[in-house]
């Protein structure tokens, strides 16, 4: 008889077709740190980064369960165990090193200065990932050019001040004030102080670049 035999034929629309994934057990203490070096091999964390991923994995499991049908209050009696792993988890990796909140915040705070934000936005952004204050304020390059050169490297990414395009600069005295105003509005916005802001709007090209070159020299 030609063709596949019956009992290994699939039912029309059938291939490629699976339900949910069984939900399985509440994530133990291996599952829970393998999930941990898995989300800290694809790049430094803070423990609030680690320990809310380690939750929101537990969290999920939850909400598989209950749609499988399981019981809901077994199911957060067994999350509300796997949950009090989690700070056991994220505190040994701070003891072997693979994470750091002083060493995350510092390298962080260096790279975005680099790449042109400030450091108030560089703050928010530490703060947000869970790093306390004390910690965010030993991380902010404290001299006074740092912010500066931020700043530059601001506006040479949005083409305003000494980086505007002479192609498109404004004619007429009140037009130039205008474009100035609203060049610096945009620096304002984003955290920059005043004085700094004015101190790049008065730079030419050439002072900017330099600057610049001079920074990243440092």
């Amino acid at each position: 008889m030609d063709g596949e035999p019956t009992s290994r034929r699939s039912a029309p629309g059938a291939r490629g077709r699976r339900g949910p994934r069984e939900p399985g057990v509440a994530p133990t203490r291996a599952v829970l740190h393998e999930a941990a070096l898995a989300y800290l091999a694809r790049g430094a964390a803070t423990a609030d980064s680690v320990k809310k991923t380690l939750e929101r994995r537990i969290s999920n499991w939850a909400r598989r369960s209950v749609r499988a049908g399981r019981d809901a209050e077994g199911v957060a009696s067994d999350a509300a165990k796997a949950r009090e792993l989690v700070p056991e988890i994220v505190g040994r990796l701070r003891e072997v090193g693979l994470v750091n909140d002083s060493s995350f915040a510092e390298n962080r705070a260096k790279r975005m200065s680099s790449a042109g934000r400030s450091r108030r936005a560089i703050a928010a952004h530490l703060a947000q990932k869970g790093v306390d204050a004390a910690t965010v304020r030993e991380a902010m390059p404290q001299d006074a050019g740092a912010e500066l050169a931020a700043a530059l490297a601001f506006a040479r990414k949005r083409r305003i001040g000494p980086f505007a395009s002479d192609v498109d600069a404004p004619e007429g005295r009140d037009a130039k004030r205008e474009a100035e105003r609203k060049a610096l509005g945009t620096m304002a916005r984003a955290g920059f102080d005043w004085n700094v802001c004015e101190r790049v709007m008065r730079m030419n090209r050439e002072d900017a670049d330099e600057r610049l070159r001079e920074r990243r020299e440092f």
